[in-house]
């Protein structure tokens, strides 16, 4: 099976207010197969968050290689990172990050002006999808924590994207709701044939993964950040 995501040599790291250079990741070798649902264990503070944001070009790596579909996002400026976010990812927020000025249906919208264009017809079958026939043109405020997560679903898979990046997408929800949006997210990918790429620290979360990584089992940094807790 293709690899749809291949890092190597992957680094990044801050500075310090004291001065001192902090290595965050430090990942030799990662990959995602084509459809593959992967979750990332991490505590928090372990940089998984950081990772993520690599991999999606929301930040720039200080070295190494993030290939997504044989287009490595490292090597590419600001401008094409962006664009290659909106032609391959998806990414689904811990805090959603939905605007508040705009309905659903318009979140979802704006998130596909990124890539190939507004389709009011495919955002209005994605909210469907997910359960929101009847809130198209709610606002996310005049929407449940759960709802908002849904439309998150629906912005992210808008754009058909190869892969879809999950930052601890359950963390606002409670048991149950937490438990109807993993499966939705994992449901919703499988039918947009994207890979899923979740991290948590979670163990219920976790426990519904067949294939679970241990960030410290790939990322150097961690061995040289002591204060740091491990999940083994």
């Amino acid at each position: 099976m293709a690899l749809v995501l291949d890092v190597r040599d992957l680094r990044k790291a801050f500075r310090a207010p004291d001065g001192e250079t902090i290595a965050i990741v430090d990942v030799p070798t990662f990959g995602l197969d084509e459809g593959a649902h992967v979750a990332l264990r991490g505590s928090s503070g372990s940089g998984k968050t950081t990772l993520l944001h690599l991999i999606a070009g929301i930040l720039q790596a200080d070295g190494g290689q993030i290939r997504i579909d044989g287009r490595d996002m490292a090597a590419l400026p600001e401008a094409g990172r962006d664009a290659l976010r909106a032609e391959r990812l998806g990414y689904i927020f811990q805090t959603f990050n939905l605007l508040q000025a705009f309905t659903a249906l318009e979140n979802v919208l704006l998130g596909m002006m990124f890539g190939r264009g507004a389709d009011v017809a495919r955002a209005t079958a994605l909210l469907t999808r997910v359960g929101l026939a009847d809130r198209l043109h709610y606002r996310p405020r005049q929407l449940s924590v759960g709802q908002q997560q849904r439309v998150a679903v629906a912005r992210a898979l808008a754009n058909h994207p190869r892969i879809v990046l999950a930052d601890e997408p359950t963390g606002n929800l409670d048991l149950r709701h937490a438990r109807e949006a993993l499966g939705l997210i994992r449901d919703t990918c499988r039918e947009q044939g994207a890979a899923l790429l979740l991290v948590s620290h979670d163990e219920q979360v976790l426990a519904g993964f067949d294939t679970v990584v241990d960030l410290a089992s790939i990322n150097r940094a961690m061995a040289e950040a002591p204060t740091v807790e491990r999940t083994q």
